[in-house]
């Protein structure tokens, strides 16, 4: 019995080295990831174990290393994990089977790492020809880096129109293949997943507070492989009429362990705070608020908890922030209105104090 592991990459390229001359140049690098052997049945004495006539099972168990990379399948490149059993006979061929099996390597985005939030700005002067028609500029960010498929992305962004023309604001979750071997690296994107927004006229700016972007169902990102990789980002572009277009880029990695509700309440409230700051007229961070335990005592609080508020299930395109941040677990009373209660209560013995005093 053997258990392997080949991490493989493959392309071919063709040049031309003049007018009538073409050559094609293949470039392939293979490694092995896992390799595990087993004998399941060995001879008691001589050289051949005899088996009776009939059904034989051998079970066996081996273990992974934590290591391994995820399986992939790739246009110039694979991971793949196989199983093969061979019986040896005397004086005729070995019969051979294979089982091939999935490794998923485990990618957790609760590491302080992960949890950054991202942010990035850009502008460029729109022209064309030789006409010079303004700036535009674009800034762009998102709670944090680590996310698992399924979730929704919240892009917050900004775009200001100083051209003559109207532009076209779009965002899009993009995956990149890389393939390396003998010293050569070959790549290959791909939109997974888009959203645009509307166009902002001339001399105009327009805010995304929180436009919402879902990952569909794709595989973890591939870091940790020689032979190839597999990464993420989110590219914010603006599309100008008559010049290229704007961009900018922001590094993701798709995981495979979600975010844990400690993680996801103490990084959303951090990671807003730090969107809201600065970002522009109109949208000021709000207040925070008191302690609980300064306003309710331990007495106070109920003997049972409630359950979790139950998510919707038409939830808007457009959030306001992250938006299982506000679908947390109240397990205590909330806090009285600051009306309600008074930091200076009237003394019953002395006389009512004058507001003036």
């Amino acid at each position: 019995l053997r258990a392997r592991g080949r991490a493989r990459a493959h392309w071919t390229e063709s040049r031309s080295a003049g007018s009538s001359t073409a050559y094609t140049q293949s470039y392939s690098e293979r490694v092995e990831v896992v390799s595990h052997r087993a004998t399941l049945l060995a001879p008691d004495s001589g050289d051949v174990a005899a088996l009776p006539a009939g059904r034989h099972e051998f079970p066996f168990s081996f273990q992974l290393p934590i290591s391994l990379v995820t399986s992939f399948e790739g246009k110039h490149g694979s991971v793949r994990y196989a199983i093969t059993a061979t019986l040896h006979r005397p004086w005729a061929p070995a019969r051979r089977a294979q089982k091939v099996f999935t490794v998923i390597e485990p990618v957790d985005i609760n590491t302080p790492a992960l949890l950054e939030p991202q942010a990035g700005a850009r502008e460029k002067v729109a022209r064309s020809w030789y006409c010079t028609h303004g700036l535009v500029s674009l800034s762009a960010k998102i709670d944090r880096k680590g996310y698992t498929p399924g979730e929704v992305i919240p892009v917050f962004a900004e775009i200001g129109n100083g051209c003559t023309r109207a532009v076209q604001p779009r965002a899009a979750l993009v995956q990149t293949q890389t393939f390396m071997a003998r010293g050569a690296c070959k790549q290959k994107q791909t939109v997974v997943a888009s959203v645009d927004g509307e166009p902002v006229g001339p001399g105009r700016r327009a805010l995304w507070p929180g436009r919402a972007l879902r990952i569909p169902p794709v595989g973890p990102s591939i870091l940790r492989c020689r032979v190839l990789s597999v990464g993420y980002s989110l590219k914010v572009c603006v599309d100008i009429p008559g010049s290229s277009k704007l961009l900018l880029e922001l590094p993701l990695v798709i995981g495979t362990v979600p975010l844990r509700p400690l993680g996801s309440r103490s990084a959303s409230v951090g990671s807003r705070a730090s969107l809201l700051q600065n970002w522009g007229p109109g949208m000021e961070p709000p207040e925070a608020p008191p302690e609980y335990a300064a306003v309710v005592s331990e007495s106070q609080l109920p003997a049972a908890s409630p359950g979790p508020v139950p998510v919707p299930r038409d939830a808007g395109v457009t959030l306001e922030g992250p938006y299982f941040a506000c679908l947390q677990e109240f397990r205590y009373r909330p806090p009285p209105l600051y009306s309600e209660v008074d930091p200076h209560p009237p003394s019953e013995t002395g006389r009512p104090r004058c507001m003036t005093c």
